[in-house]
């Protein structure tokens, strides 16, 4: 219960003004809470800084939700709440442990759900070792009358999903599962958007390849774009079948009337999941015709190798027959032999070259 003594000895010294989400510092209040607001009727009313009387206030009246946002919660600090709204061990220890596959668990009235979020990593050159997607995690507690997001990493603010939620009161009288929408959406539309900037990294290594001075080390750059579109696939893939349950499936936290928004953010994640696959692809085919250019330039290079042995082989098999210390050879004491053999293998030299360069070896 350490975030609440916090909590109250913030309210002792007077209010303070609360920490917009977007704000990538920690809490003043001394805890991994960077947000506590209550919202009704749609519209925000209050800055909670004591979490139990604003859920008090709420449930007793019937009417609205309380926000919490939390950044990187220790334990202990995510023990309180859960005692406060009733969150199951499992998904806490989720919740607090990182590194969690995307998911969307049930656990009675509260659903848990898990979002990878990314980013896309500007780069002015692609190399064997640029970092091209920049991965963290988002969960949420979606309860009837509450929302607990958690973020881990320093992306996937939610300070601009809070503002356009409350831009759209409609959208907020729905309750807690229109942030949770709201939520999804937002992480999803980062998924197309990251997509959709990684095909400009293929269509550069693509050009690379099939370009005349292609080099052989494009082979470590389209390892380092496949390894790239694997964590992006982990990321997005794992998201479409919770997102269908959500669609389709009755669920007490999620109305009727918001499954088919989270129908159409499905659908954006199958669309990103069947480009992942076809960039997937894509590469392979890139991947198989680059060493099917390194080995047409391998043997082009052994067939000017061998051209070249071939021509020096005609004066070396020469020079080894007159190296030879016998006493009775062919032109040996003649005054003009010298020449002759240089000019035997010269001649010699011409022809096999000029066969070599008209087969097109050399």
């Amino acid at each position: 219960m350490s975030m609440f003594s916090n909590l109250r000895r913030a309210v002792r010294r007077g209010y303070r003004r609360a920490v917009d989400l977007s704000h990538p510092a920690r809490s003043p209040l001394g805890s991994s809470v960077v947000n506590c607001l209550v919202y009704r009727e749609g519209v925000r009313q209050e800055d909670c800084a004591e979490v139990e009387e604003a859920l008090r206030r709420v449930r007793k009246t019937g009417d609205g939700f309380v926000w919490i946002g939390l950044h990187e919660p220790a334990q202990s600090e995510l023990a309180g709440l859960a005692e406060l709204f009733g969150l199951h061990p499992l998904a806490v220890e989720d919740a607090v442990n990182a590194h969690q596959r995307p998911k969307v668990e049930r656990y009675g009235d509260t659903l848990f759900s898990v979002f990878k979020t990314v980013r896309y990593v500007e780069h002015e050159e692609l190399t064997a070792t640029s970092e091209v997607v920049e991965t963290g995690e988002l969960m949420a507690f979606t309860g009837q009358d509450f929302v607990i997001t958690i973020r881990h990493g320093g992306r996937g603010t939610l300070g601009p999903v809070r503002e356009e939620l409350e831009a759209a009161p409609d959208q907020l009288l729905r309750g807690p599962a229109a942030v949770l929408h709201a939520m999804a959406d937002h992480v999803v539309d980062d998924y197309v958007a990251v997509t959709d900037a990684v095909q400009n990294d293929i269509d550069a290594v693509e050009t690379a390849v099939f370009s005349e001075n292609g080099g052989r080390g494009d082979a470590g750059r389209i390892y380092q774009l496949k390894r790239e579109l694997l964590e992006l696939r982990r990321a997005v893939a794992p998201l479409s079948r919770p997102l269908q349950q959500l669609a389709t499936q009755p669920i007490p936290v999620i109305p009727p009337e918001i499954r088919a928004y989270f129908r159409d953010v499905a659908d954006h994640v199958t669309r990103a999941t069947e480009q992942i696959g076809a960039y997937d692809n894509l590469l392979d085919s890139i991947l198989q015709a680059h060493l099917a250019q390194v080995t047409v330039a391998q043997n082009e290079d052994m067939r000017k190798i061998t051209a070249w042995a071939a021509i020096v082989a005609v004066p070396t098999m020469v020079c080894g027959v007159y190296g030879m210390n016998f006493d009775h050879m062919p032109e040996l004491h003649w005054t003009y032999g010298y020449p002759l053999v240089l000019g035997v293998m010269a001649l010699a030299c011409f022809v096999i070259h000029r066969g070599f360069r008209r087969n097109g070896w050399l």
